[in-house]
Parts: C-alpha cells; structure tokens; sequence
C-alpha cells in the first residue's frame, strides 16, 4: 500500500489528511464529544495500518498527558482552599479609568493562568467581573474579552499554564532527549502579553457596548414570564377581567395557552380562566412573580394540580446555554431537560433582549440566557450540567485560610524547583499532588473528579495526530512546500507557519493545533538547517493566540453569553489582535532564542 503514490503523498498519508480533515468537519458541525471523536480518529489510523497498537496509543502514556493529568490534582487543591478568590479580593480594587481597569484585570488573570487552567480561572472571575463593572460604570462586554484574552496570553508564559506547551515540548524532548525549561516560554509570553494589554487599551472601540442579559430579567417590559394555573385555583371560571388580570402591576397577559395547546392572543377580558392555562405574561419580574402568590399560579414544566407541589424554599438563578450544548436547537418544553434537573424555567433572553413568546417554546441558541428557578440548594459540577448550562453564581464558595498558604507554597516549591532544573516537572507535579492530599489542601474524592478524562483524551489523540503526520511524510511534504513559496528565509518561514497555525486554532483545539503543527513546524526548521527550539517557542505562542472567534477557545464560550456578545465581536476586535500578536511573538522569539544553525 506504501508503494501507491498520488501528488506525492502514498496511501497512508491520504487515509491520514481524510481522518484528519473528517475530524476537523465533526468538530466543527457537529454536536459529536470532541473525546469520542478522536477516540475514532485513533481507532481509523489503528485499523488502516497507518500506526502499529503501540503507536496508536501512545498518546495515552505521553509524558505531557500524564502531566496535565496530575495537574488537575494539583489545580484541585488550588481551588478548593480559596486561592483564586483570595487573589481576587485583593487585586481588582477601584480603578478610577477603563485603561487602569483592563490592566488591574488582565494582570493578575494573566498570572493565574500561567500556573492554573483558564478556564477554571475565567470560570470564577465571569461572575465577579460583571459585578466589579457594575460598581465601575462599565459595560460588561468591556472587560470579559479582555478577561478571555488574558487567560490565553497569561497561559503560554509557562509549559504548564496551558496544554499545548506541554504537548510541543514532549514532543521536542521524544525528538532530542533535552527537556525543556517550565519558564522556557516566560519573556517571549510576557513581552506577547503586554502588547495584548496595550492593545486592548488602544483598540477598545472595537469592543461592543452589549447589554448584560441577565439585565432583561431586572427591567420592566424587557423577559416574559411563563405561570401555570392548578387544578384547585380559586380563580378558575373567573373571566381574566373579574381575576384581575388584565390590569396587573409590573406587566401584561400577552397570551393564553390552554390545555390542549388552543392560544389566545391577544388576551381578551372576558376569556375564562380554566385549571392547566399556562398564561404568558411580559413585564417586571420581581412583581409577576407576586402573582404565585397573590393568585395560586404556580411555575412548572407539568400540569401541576395542587398549588402545596410548589417548593416556596426554591430560588432563582441565571444560567446561559453553553456552545455545543444539546439544548440548542430544540425548546425546555420538549426536552425534559427541567424535570429531570429539578429545576423550571422562567424567562430566557437574547442579546440582552427578551423573547417574546413564551419560554418553554423558544427555540434555544448557544449564548441565550435563561432565567431558572431551582433547588435552594442544588450540584452545578456534574458532568451533564456543565456540558448543558454556565452558571453566573456558585454556592460553593471556599473558605480562605491556612490551607490557601500552604498550597500556594506547594504549587511555587513545584515551579521553581522544576524550573532550576533539579528534577523533572513530571516528578515535580507527582509530589505536589501528593502534597495536596497530604496537607489536606483537597481530598481523595474532589481529586478524583477534579481529573477531566474527556480533556485528557483530547490531549493523547492530538499526540497520536501529530505522530501519523509525521510518520507518513505529511509533515514533511508540507515543510517543502512552504519552503517552496516563502523561500530560505527563516524569520519570513517561522511566521508563515505561526500565521497558519494562529488561523487553524480558530476553529479547533489549540492543543490539536500544537500537535499537528509540532511535525510541521519542526521540519521545516531542520530543512532550513537551523535548531528548532526558537521555531517551536514561536509555535506555541501563535496556536494559543486564538482571538477571532467565540469557538476558538472554551474561555471565550466562558465569557460568550455572559457578555451578551454577537459572533462578530469577537472578530471586529479579534482580528487585528491575531496580526499584532503574531508579529510581536515572532519579533520577541528571535530576541530571546537568536537562530543558530545546526
């Protein structure tokens, strides 16, 4: 089969670029688990004879992969003794103009993220931040793109503050044997970060001025409000007039919707109130909510017949609808989705602007925020609820103390001791994890689940990726063909590849990015006959600096629907953010790693 020969490329190398090209299609378009998706990318590349077992898998025992997954031990203690939140507190303060606010903002987000996940990191600071805004004067949707971008420039300033610097230098190591230093990334990251900052300050006229959603839920005549009528109502064969319900204080009945699915709207005076209406009403949320009260009407995704099913002790909360969720597309009213969460929804908004028809038959869109009452007290981590909805608060919040020292000592032992080069930062993450268990700073239980296997699946396959692009000459072929048109020169090769690098990890993973473009990139270098370590520095930069698009990065997602932003902020501003990133990274990079010939 090798034998077979088509532009250059035999059998295996096209089995590779079809497998490679169907897994960017099924990420793209469709709602498949990014971990299963590349679980068959493996199992395609195993049965075709592309790769041997031990190949097809090596990914799984990749010294990167298992690093990132004993961070995760590590990260775990981190958060459940309040560091994030101590740094917080402490560090926001009151800044009296947006420029000092996007830098006391972007700063210490940056430096989190060197050492933590982002987007555990943006995951706490979303909420907060649009608090801090409010108290500031400033539109949300100012500072959260600033809070995504920071995360991600904050990230490659270390090997473990974001995993496709932990992947490309596993895979340097596989190549040379010489490891890299976990501050390898340091000054060419920050230099990329303070130009991210300055940038932002400049171009923050591109930054839209959108409406927080969760706004529609605090203004009159901006959400609509979904109540049902029980079976024992005191009401029932009232006209809407004699219920007074025409007239009610904070909104209007907008619509009726009977029990078998009959709809009258506009709701006229003398329409009788029947047990199992669901009436849709549209005003101020704080006063139609009275009515629960003030008429029996319950909230419910069922006909409920007695007003003693309704959980008085229940509160609201706003979530909004996750990319990639399977909620969108369809209605609440049809997926079962409420009842099987215990939980009913209230109202949903879009773009900060409410829907005006009655919730549970609003179609959903990625982004859409709801408004939901839910158990007082209720688990918001599990697996299916974080893949479904984002919440804005949390209940658990930790509790600052000794324990929010000792793991920070341990996470600085961790970096400083791997960084002065006294034992590997495998074995360093192993003892800081067992550090964290021992000293209590997490136990067994939150570290067990404080391990993502789906990421870490991600993360083996892309290593696989990488592999069967090198080993079928992919790499290579594409090396010489970009040699081909940019020519001998380095700097003009190194920023070729980093430009297409920075353009792919707008639509897939950056870890997948990093591990495709590691074989590519490394070529290329070898070909020109210069060491690839500066080439490889630049590369990391460029896959991490995904700006663009709200898919680029799970932050920006993070910071999507909370902002009430529109898939065209992100490239208004996202845009000349990749170009002027690009040219600092490969500006910097040569600074600091000057190019030496092999």
């Amino acid at each position: 089969m090798e034998s077979i020969n088509f532009l250059g490329f035999n059998l295996y190398a096209w089995i590779t670029i079809a497998t490679v090209l169907t897994l960017f299609s099924v990420l793209l378009f469709t709602k498949i688990r990014a971990d299963i998706t590349f679980l068959g990318a493996i199992g395609v590349l195993y049965v075709t004879g592309v790769l041997d077992a031990k190949e097809a898998f090596s990914g799984f025992s990749s010294t990167s992969v298992i690093v990132i997954g004993v961070l995760f031990v590590v990260v775990a203690g981190l958060t459940h003794t309040g560091v994030l939140q101590w740094i917080v507190k402490h560090l926001l303060g009151q800044p009296r103009s947006y420029s000092k606010a996007v830098v006391r903002l972007m700063l210490p987000v940056a430096a989190l993220s060197s050492f933590l996940s982002n987007t555990t990191v943006v995951a706490l600071f979303v909420g907060i931040v649009k608090m801090w805004s409010k108290r500031l004067g400033i539109s949300p949707s100012k500072l959260l793109i600033p809070l995504s971008y920071a995360s991600g420039m904050g990230g490659v300033c270390t090997l473990i503050g974001t995993p496709p610097n932990l992947i490309i230098s596993g895979l340097y190591t596989d190549h040379t044997g010489q490891t890299m230093n976990v501050l390898a990334t340091a000054l060419p990251g920050m230099f990329c970060l303070l130009v991210g900052v300055l940038s932002v300050i400049v171009l923050r006229r591109l930054l839209p001025e959108r409406q927080a959603p969760e706004t529609a839920f605090e203004r009159a005549s901006d959400f609509t409000v979904e109540l049902m009528v029980p079976a024992d109502n005191p009401y029932i064969g009232n006209t809407m007039k004699e219920a007074g319900l025409t007239e009610v204080q904070g909104g209007s009945l907008i619509e009726q919707i009977h029990f078998d699915g009959e709809v009258s709207s506009p709701v006229n005076g003398d329409d009788v109130l029947m047990g199992g209406d669901r009436l849709v009403f549209a005003g101020q949320i704080d006063e139609l909510l009275g009515l629960r009260k003030s008429h029996h009407f319950v909230i419910a995704d069922h006909p409920v017949f007695s007003t003693s099913e309704l959980d008085r002790s229940r509160k609201l909360r706003t979530a909004f609808v996750t990319f990639g969720s399977s909620l969108a597309g369809t209605t609440l009213g049809e997926s079962g989705f409420e009842r099987s969460n215990n939980m009913t929804l209230v109202a949903v908004a879009r773009s900060g602007q409410r829907i005006n028809e009655s919730p549970r038959n609003v179609v959903l869109q990625p982004g859409d925020t709801l408004l939901l009452e839910c158990p007082p007290r209720m688990e918001m981590n599990t697996d299916n609820m974080n893949a479904q909805l984002h919440f804005f608060d949390s209940d658990q919040i930790p509790y600052t103390g000794r324990g929010t020292l000792v793991s920070s000592l341990i996470m600085l032992a961790m970096v400083v001791v791997s960084a002065l080069g006294v034992m590997p930062l495998l074995q360093c993450a192993f003892l800081a994890a067992f550090a964290m268990l021992i000293t209590r700073c997490c136990n067994v239980e939150q570290a067990i689940k404080s391990i993502n296997w789906d990421i870490l699946m991600v993360f083996a396959g892309s290593v696989v990726l990488g592999l069967a692009i090198q080993k079928t000459g992919i790499a290579e072929r594409m090396a010489f063909g970009i040699l081909d048109v940019c020519g001998t020169n380095p700097l003009v090769v190194m920023t070729a590849i980093c430009f297409v690098g920075t353009f792919i990890t707008e639509f897939i993973s950056n870890t997948a990015a990093g591990a495709m473009f590691f074989p590519i990139m490394y070529e290329a270098a070898e070909k020109l006959g210069y060491e690839p370590f500066p080439f490889l520095i630049a590369l990391m930069i460029s896959v991490s600096s995904s700006f663009a698009t709200p898919i680029g990065s799970p932050t920006h997602m993070l910071v999507y629907g909370p902002g009430g932003y529109r898939f065209s902020d992100f490239m208004r501003i996202g845009l000349p953010m990749n170009l002027i990133i690009l040219v600092a990274n490969v500006f910097i990079v040569n600074v600091v790693y000057p190019l030496t010939t092999l």
